[in-house]
């Protein structure tokens, strides 16, 4: 794990509520590949400059998932701030240019949504100014952790992960692995009006150094569980995350970081794992052959669970994770 020394970035202004809901989890052998393929078979992003600029990108188009700002990324580069063209009208009184070209995001319980940049728009007549959030949506918005941190440790329960604290000296951040207990979480899914609770086996410990910030602790804990929602440690069920547990040791320490580095950024915390990615180059400079797939939906999985109560995983996928344990 590495070791986070975060440097906060200057606060600007309050945290808004996300303008969209997060993407659904994609499914199907053909969207699970579609982003890889974009990656080693075009070699769109190997480069360190371009995959650096995707990361930025992704970073401060925090209105949408980090999965839907790259699909937004990838048709569209120098875009801003997107949205469908009834939002536009209804919440901007703006209207799309004839002949804009649309761009497609995947859409919460549905397919596909089109969206448009802001430029593909104009004014209705007497419409009032765009708010920042339209005209410099990529400001930084503060920097310190708020609820995100307890609502992820909890949030972490639902997948069997205990996270605690130890005393581990300045020089050692956190590390996550497999669980030698044999006992049951109690992952909290309802407080009002009585707190309601599910058992869950606990599968994974996650060891914080206590001596850190919130701000070094939660950065810590994007980078372990990107490498267990990643797939680096095995699956208890491939509904939940794929097991990529052969994945070849560079590249997962290029996807951790990733995940962590997008997870930070998108809540305005700047830290070190932009610095970090230099070290996982290949010999001439280029992005090892990772899985943009899994570093988006593992980054919006850990951006999900620091901002709202997630719900037990399905009696079926339940199901099917207690047979795996079996065989």
């Amino acid at each position: 794990m590495t070791d986070y020394g975060i440097k906060q970035a200057p606060v600007s202004h309050d945290e808004q509520e996300t303008l969209f809901p997060p993407m659904p989890q994609a499914s199907g052998r053909s969207s699970l590949a579609a982003l890889d393929e974009l990656f080693t078979l075009t070699k769109q992003y190997r480069s360190k400059r371009s995959y650096h600029e995707l990361l930025q990108f992704v970073a401060r188009f925090r209105f949408y998932s980090p999965y839907n700002a790259m699909l937004v990324h990838v048709q569209r580069p120098g875009s801003t701030f997107v949205a469908s063209p009834s939002r536009w009208l209804k919440a901007y009184h703006r209207t799309i240019r004839p002949g804009a070209q649309p761009l497609v995001i995947l859409q919460p319980k549905g397919p596909v949504m089109f969206v448009f940049d802001v430029s593909d728009t104009e004014p209705e007549k007497n419409a009032p100014p765009l708010p920042m959030q339209v005209v410099n949506p990529f400001e930084v918005r503060r920097g310190t952790v708020g609820k995100e941190l307890e609502c992820v440790v909890e949030n972490a329960k639902r997948d069997g992960i205990r996270i605690t604290e130890r005393n581990a000296g300045s020089q050692s951040a956190g590390q996550i692995g497999p669980s030698k207990s044999s006992v049951f979480l109690d992952f909290k899914v309802k407080v009002r009006p009585k707190p309601d609770y599910v058992k869950v086996q606990l599968r994974y410990e996650l060891l914080l150094n206590d001596r850190h910030s919130r701000e070094v602790r939660y950065a810590t804990i994007a980078h372990e569980l990107a490498h267990l929602y990643c797939g680096h440690l095995g699956s208890p069920n491939p509904d939940w995350w794929p097991d990529r547990s052969n994945y070849d040791k560079t590249a997962r320490e290029m996807e951790a970081e990733s995940v962590c580095y997008l997870v930070c950024q998108r809540i305005g915390i700047d830290n070190p794992s932009e610095q970090y990615l230099a070290d996982y180059l290949d010999k001439d400079g280029n992005v090892p052959p990772i899985s943009l797939e899994a570093v988006m939906k593992a980054a919006g999985l850990i951006e999900q669970m620091g901002r709202e109560r997630m719900q037990p995983r399905k009696e079926k996928e339940a199901k099917k994770a207690k047979n795996s344990d079996l065989t």
